[in-house]
Order: structure tokens, then sequence, then C-alpha cells
């Protein structure tokens, strides 16, 4: 399946030129936009694979509105502009940026800055999954070491005797280890832990 470009480009005849570049190279424009306000809902209701924006644009410039998005997806952009000013690349840094061409577009350079910029996003996206998932094993591990200490400190069990028996009631009852853990906080946290709906 060919990736989704959001293409944002105030002067619609450099917009229309890069599509065309786009769509000869086998991407599929997802949509087009003419200001930043625009993109940043076309963002939202489209959710493309990639995000190419040009800086200079009226309501919103490219550069807030690229702020903006990165503050809720994880979608890479590549920014297009006719400045290369230190200033503009300071703050690219700020928002999930991934690329940046400066004008006039050539085809030799915007196809391998649009395959290097999804490729990056590819990564950004399999890191940032993985840091949630070690983040969310580390949140169970906590609840299970709290429920352990709680087991050592009630009935006087060691570290293995209380997982041993965490084990034992997760097996017998077919429930997670972690809901285990979460149940033996509820029942002898003091104060009582509250869980919320």
């Amino acid at each position: 399946m060919s990736k989704r470009i959001l293409l944002v480009e105030d002067e619609s005849i450099v917009r229309m030129d890069i599509a065309l570049l786009l769509q000869d190279a086998g991407f599929n424009i997802a949509g087009e936009a003419g200001d930043g306000e625009k993109a940043i809902e076309l963002a939202h209701e489209l959710e493309p694979d990639l995000i190419i924006m040009d800086i200079k644009m009226p309501k919103l410039d490219g550069l807030k509105a690229s702020k903006i998005i990165s503050q809720k997806y994880n979608i890479p952009i590549l920014l297009l502009t006719a400045y290369s000013q230190q200033e503009f690349i300071e703050k690219a840094k700020e928002a999930n940026i991934v690329g940046y061409i400066v004008k006039p577009i050539s085809e030799d350079r915007l196809i391998p800055a649009v395959e290097i910029a999804l490729h990056q996003g590819m990564v950004s996206e399999r890191y940032r999954v993985q840091v949630k998932e070690a983040d969310n094993r580390l949140k169970k591990r906590k609840v299970v070491e709290r429920a352990k200490g709680l087991l050592m400190e009630h009935f006087g069990y060691s570290d293995e005797a209380s997982y041993k028996k965490m084990r034992e009631i997760s097996m017998n009852k077919q429930m997670p280890l972690e809901k285990v853990a979460l149940k033996i906080l509820k029942k002898y946290s003091e104060p009582p832990l509250t869980t919320s709906k």
C-alpha cells in the first residue's frame, strides 16, 4: 500500500507540482491544505503517514502548525521552505520535524527526502511503542513488588514465599499476576487502595 501524504503549501501551483512529483513516484496524496490551520484539521482527520509542510503560510505558519500536530500525533513532518536561516532550523527542532528541504523543489531532492522521512517516522514509532511497553512492564512490576511487600509485612512471608503465594492464587483463579497484586494492595494497603472507575 502506498504511503499517504498530507501536502501543505500555500502556493497552489507549487503544491500541484509537488503533488504530481509524489504521485509519479507512487505516493498517495491523502489531502492538501493551503495554511497551518487547515493542516492541523486534516492531520486530525486523515492521520497521514507523512506531512510535507511549507513554513511561510497565512493564518498559522508551518512551524507552529507542526508543533501543535506533534503534541498529539507521532506523524513525521518534512518542511519545505524558501528560507534556510538558522532561526528556522532551531524552531524546527522543537516539533516532530524529520527533514528540511529548501526550495526550489526538484524530484531528485524531494523523493529521497520523502523516503528517508517515512523511514525515520517508522523507526521513531517503533521506539515509541517499545518505550511504552517497557513503561507498562515497569508499572506492573512495581505493583507486584508492592503487593509482595504487603504479604511479607502482614504474614511474615519471605520475598520468595510472597511471590510463590501470588503465583499460586494467579494460577488457581486463572487471573493475571498483576490483577492478584492489585487485589492484595486493595485489601491490605493502609489507607486502603482506591481504584479509579
